[in-house]
């Protein structure tokens, strides 16, 4: 499938986390560990938050990640205090750019690990539930950019936790009515700018990996080298696919059924379960 990370905290350097750590995301594009294929070279992406309240910028492209010049330059220069990246592994669509994560919507960003299982089978009925205004702005032709939609037509602006219950919700009822079995399989984050939600979550119950870093003040006391020589305030955090670095209490996995959320100086977790729309 794919590989992503995302980050909150103080504005910090991308290529501290995209280049950096032993096992990167730029070197899971090549060696994925955890994940279903070892190779995501599908294309990739980064959104970035900035200062002023402006919409959050996106670069994507269709080469491989570990080959970009562009992608390096820009995360050495580039500093965030929350921003998303991802490898992708194409599920079976087109490896063009508006296929390639994470997917923008006004100050809303939006990226997925996994699938919708017979996607083609399904696609017409979940596409017409989209709310007629949000149609027109579907651009690529993923399952993933699908639900991106369905969750803001059920409400993501307003209720991000509910909205991606219903979106579930309509996934798997939609594929009971064509016979489909354990339709959905995710491992998604959503941020507005503010806060940053991400849930793990598969029909089956057997989800893609998800972990969730450790409070930041405990990771300098056990690992001072984690950040170095970055300042990253104390309640910085990383929710990524797999583990940047082999280090004892370091990562916590993020349990099968579950959502976080994370905002400054507040993390949390909640059972996560599909709801009817």
């Amino acid at each position: 499938m794919c590989r992503w990370l995302t980050y909150t905290g103080s504005p910090i350097a991308l290529e501290k986390l995209l280049y950096e750590p032993e096992n990167s995301l730029i070197d899971q594009s090549l060696h994925a560990r955890y994940g279903e294929e070892t190779v995501n070279g599908d294309g990739f992406g980064i959104g970035y938050y900035g200062d002023g309240g402006v919409p959050p910028a996106v670069f994507k492209d269709t080469k491989p990640a570990w080959g970009d010049r562009n992608l390096r330059e820009l995360a050495r220069h580039v500093r965030s205090p929350l921003f998303m990246a991802h490898v992708r592994a194409s599920s079976g669509t087109a490896i063009q750019q508006t296929n390639c994560h994470p997917f923008r919507y006004g100050s809303w960003l939006w990226m997925h690990n996994g699938a919708i299982s017979e996607f083609g089978r399904l696609k017409r009925d979940l596409v017409l539930a989209v709310a007629p205004d949000l149609f027109p702005v579907i651009e690529g032709s993923t399952d993933s950019e699908v639900m991106f939609f369905l969750a803001l037509t059920l409400g993501l602006r307003e209720d991000p936790p509910g909205a991606v219950e219903r979106m579930a919700g309509l996934v798997e009822r939609t594929a009971r009515r064509h016979d489909v079995d354990n339709p959905l399989q995710m491992s998604l984050a959503t941020s507005d700018g503010e806060c940053l939600w991400s849930f793990r979550y598969s029909s089956d119950r057997r989800s893609r990996s998800l972990f969730h870093s450790a409070n930041t003040q405990t990771l300098r006391h056990l690992h001072p080298e984690v950040f170095g020589s970055v300042d990253v305030s104390d309640d910085a955090r990383l929710v990524v696919s797999e583990p940047l670095r082999d280090l004892p209490g370091l990562w916590v996995e993020v349990p099968e059924s579950t959502y976080t959320v994370v905002r400054p100086n507040f993390f949390d977790m909640h059972a996560f379960s599909p709801a009817t729309p």
